[in-house]
Parts: C-alpha cells; sequence; structure tokens
C-alpha cells in the first residue's frame, strides 16, 4: 500500500506524466459534462422515467456504456458506441474481404486508410442509430400524461440526427485526443467513466437497502469478501498467458551476427475481450427488447418470460452464446498461419516443430485448447449478477460486461503508467524485487 501511495505522488513528479494525466481528466470531465446537456425536443426528466423500466433490455445495456445519456436523450446520447461498432465492422471486414486484409498488412499507411473508413462508418452509423432513436422516442407512450416528444416531426428528427450525430463525431475525437496526448486508450477509457459514473447510485442504493433492511449488514461483509475475490480472479484471467517458445537461429551478415535469441508468443486465455459478452448481451435481449413493441402478443410475450434473465433457458443460451463467440472473434482477431509465415521469415521457429504449416497447426490447437477456459469465465461472470441478485439480494449488479470492462481499462491505463515511472527510474505500482525502478 505505502508503494502505491508512493507511487501516485511520483506521477506529479514527472511533468510529462503529470501533463498527460492531468489532460486525461480533463478530457473525460468535458465528456461527463457533455452527457448531461439536453439534446432539443425531449422531455429529459420524463424519459428518464419511461427508461427506468428498460434495465434488463438491450435499451438498458446500450444506457450503461453511455453513462446513463441514452436514456436522457443528451447531446451524448449514442456515446461512443457507433465508433465501436463501426471497428468491429471493418476487424470483420478485414478477414473476409481482400482489399481490407491487403490494408491491414500495409503497415502505417494501410492503418490510416483503415482509420479513415473506421470514422467514415462512424458517421453513418450514428446518423441511422440517431435517426432510429429518434422516431423510437416519438412513439414511446406519454409518462403520467406528460408527453415525451412535445412537437415530433420530421424538423424533431432531422434536429436530433445533427445533434446526436455531432456528439458522437466530438466523443470520437475525445478518445483520440486522450490516446495521442493523454495517458491510457482513450475510447476505452470513455466507455470506462460511463459505466464507473453509476457506481455512487449503486451506492446510494446499498445504503437505503441496510436502512430499510433488505439486506443485513452481516449479508453485505458476505457480498464484499465475494466481489473482492471475484475482482482478484478476473485480474488474473485479464493477464494469464500461455507463453509458447521461440528460436530464431543465427545469421551471419557481413562480419555481424544476427539472432539466436530466444523469446516467446504470449498467447491470451482470453484473447477476445469483452467483446463475446457483448454480442451475446445483445443477442439474448433483443426478443424481450422486441416483444415490449409488441403489447399484447401472446407469442411475443411468452418467448420474452422464457428468455427472462436469470431464467434456466436464459442462462444456458448465454454461456453458449458466449463460448461460440469467443472462438469467432479471436479465430478474426488472430491468425496463426500469418504468425507462423511472418516467424519463418525472420528465421525464427517452434523448438519440436516445422516452420510453416506445422507451426501454424500447433499454435491453432494451443489456442483452442486454452480458449475454452477462457470462454468459461466470460461466461460465469457475465450470469454471476443475476446469481448475487438471488442468492445474497445484492442492490446493485456486480459483474458482467461492465466488471470485465472497468478491470480491464483499469489494468491496461495501470501499466501505461507504470512504464512512464519505470523509464524514469521511480517504483511502479507493482513492485518486483528490490532493484527494480531505483537508480543504480
Amino acid at each position: 500500500m505505502a508503494n502505491m501511495f508512493q507511487s501516485l505522488q511520483s506521477i506529479f513528479k514527472i511533468p510529462e506524466l503529470k501533463r498527460r494525466v492531468l489532460f486525461t481528466l480533463g478530457m473525460l470531465i468535458i465528456y461527463r459534462v457533455g452527457g448531461h446537456v439536453p439534446s432539443a425536443g425531449v422531455n429529459g426528466g420524463v424519459l428518464a422515467s419511461y427508461f427506468k423500466q428498460q434495465q434488463g433490455s438491450l435499451l438498458g445495456l446500450y444506457d450503461m456504456f453511455v453513462g446513463g445519456a441514452f436514456s436522457k436523450a443528451t447531446i451524448f446520447a449514442l456515446g461512443i458506441m457507433p465508433y465501436i461498432s463501426a471497428s468491429i465492422i471493418l476487424q470483420l471486414f478485414t478477414a473476409v474481404i481482400p482489399h481490407f486484409e491487403k490494408l491491414q498488412k500495409m503497415g502505417e499507411e494501410g492503418r490510416k486508410k483503415i482509420t479513415q473508413y473506421t470514422r467514415y462508418g462512424t458517421v453513418f452509423l450514428a446518423l441511422v442509430q440517431s435517426y432510429g432513436l429518434s422516431v423510437y422516442i416519438e412513439h414511446l407512450p406519454s409518462v403520467e400524461g406528460a408527453p415525451i416528444v412535445p412537437h415530433p416531426g420530421w424538423g424533431f428528427r432531422l434536429l436530433t440526427m445533427l445533434t446526436m450525430t455531432t456528439g458522437t463525431i466530438f466523443i470520437m475525437w475525445l478518445g483520440e485526443q486522450i490516446s495521442e496526448r493523454g495517458i491510457g486508450n482513450g475510447i476505452s477509457l470513455i466507455i470506462f467513466i460511463g459505466i464507473v459514473a453509476r457506481y455512487p447510485t449503486d451506492w446510494l442504493n446499498t445504503i437505503r437497502a441496510i436502512r430499510i433492511g433488505s439486506i443485513t449488514p452481516f449479508g453485505l461483509g458476505v457480498l464484499l469478501v465475494v466481489m473482492v475475490g471475484i475482482i482478484a480472479a478476473v485480474v488474473l484471467m485479464q493477464q494469464a498467458q500461455r507463453r509458447i517458445p521461440v528460436q530464431y537461429a543465427k545469421r551471419v551478415v557481413g562480419r555481424r551476427v544476427y539472432g539466436g535469441q530466444s523469446t516467446h508468443i504470449p498467447l491470451k486465455l482470453n484473447t477476445a475481450g469483452v467483446i463475446p459478452v457483448i454480442f451475446a448481451q445483445a443477442l439474448i435481449m433483443f426478443p424481450g427488447t422486441l416483444a415490449s413493441f409488441f403489447q399484447g402478443n401472446v407469442f411475443m410475450e411468452t418467448m420474452a418470460a422464457m428468455l427472462a434473465p436469470g431464467s434456466p433457458l436464459y442462462t444456458v443460451l448465454y454461456v453458449v452464446i458466449i463460448v461460440f463467440f469467443a472462438y469467432f472473434y479471436t479465430a478474426i482477431v488472430f491468425n496463426p498461419v500469418d504468425l507462423a509465415d511472418n516467424m519463418k521469415k525472420y528465421g525464427g521457429f517452434v523448438p519440436g516443430k516445422r516452420p510453416g504449416k506445422k507451426t501454424a497447426e500447433y499454435i491453432d490447437s494451443v489456442l483452442t485448447r486454452i480458449t475454452l477456459p477462457g470462454a468459461m469465465f466470460l461466461a460465469f461472470i457475465a450470469v454471476l449478477p443475476y446469481f448475487l441478485m438471488q442468492r445474497f439480494n445484492a442492490p446493485f449488479s456486480f459483474g458482467g460486461t461492465g466488471l470485465l470492462i472497468v478491470v480491464g481499462v483499469g489494468l491496461d491505463t495501470l501499466q501505461q503508467i507504470e512504464s512512464h515511472l519505470l523509464m524514469r527510474h521511480y517504483d511502479g505500482f507493482m513492485k518486483k524485487g528490490k532493484l527494480r525502478g531505483r537508480r543504480r
């Protein structure tokens, strides 16, 4: 603990790191302020009252990622999600369309092109989503006699599209500025701060639950111990790797000898990250969200009841879909054949395996085996909120996508801060040995 406080103090002793951290905090504050600026033509208070009934739906999931801005229809209602969707679509394109695959292999120039296409895709998706949101809000029923949109029509729709698309573009710019001039991944930090912004409300709900007696202090203590253990397990799984040893052959060029060193390929247990859980939640919540548009339809209401969060069918399908997308997305973002070819080109080989096809098959088999425990752990974290609410009567949702994102982004940001500290001979957050990070 003392080492952590010393490291926090060291941040403000390094001018560049201090400037980056303060810049990042400033950009995140701007994002949070913008999340409370209402969009024109919408009664935000009435809309928020309606969305309180949608917490277990796809709309409630979306609202979590944007820190509550969606349920209030603010200028940042779409958040950074159109950019995330465009990035995922471009990643899928690189796996199936030769043109995008070629761009990915072109180095810096190709990455710039892909980034440009991602920005165009973000604008297009933001326009489509903002139009859909404006039409959806127009057709919502009045709450206690108060209309959500006092003056519906094309004027409201076009104004909403312009406002929310501009808001998304501004958020995208904020994220890029944080990545370039701040600390950490800007896009990830924006999602991170949107999720963390809901924690004070969860704490207030917990205090109310203790006051009314729905949860005892002892039960809360047990719940906190369980939560700490789960967070530790998530950190462990996020950092877990299977290292494949790689040896580079010696090459003599003139009078110099190149290669000959040993290294390794780090294969993460959770290569796909949080994407499988997001995809699975979107699919599993879609029937319930769809049923809300068909009030009185027996078939839709029956299907929604069968797939209600916490039901046996919901849990089984949720786990199966997460495992499927874990393998699917891993296959898209990690290509063993390309990796094996690059190793062969630079004289690298896995001991005991022939370079080329055999190496690719070996890497693929290892990746297939380690993906299963990673996928099962993702599934466990995804169904955890419903278990805690039923077993421990938790007054808040703990686990799922939010926990994975918060822990993952937090670890990534801490590692970047640590690298800055160690470069300047300060102790990092995770001290290993007495000599690490000290001046010689």
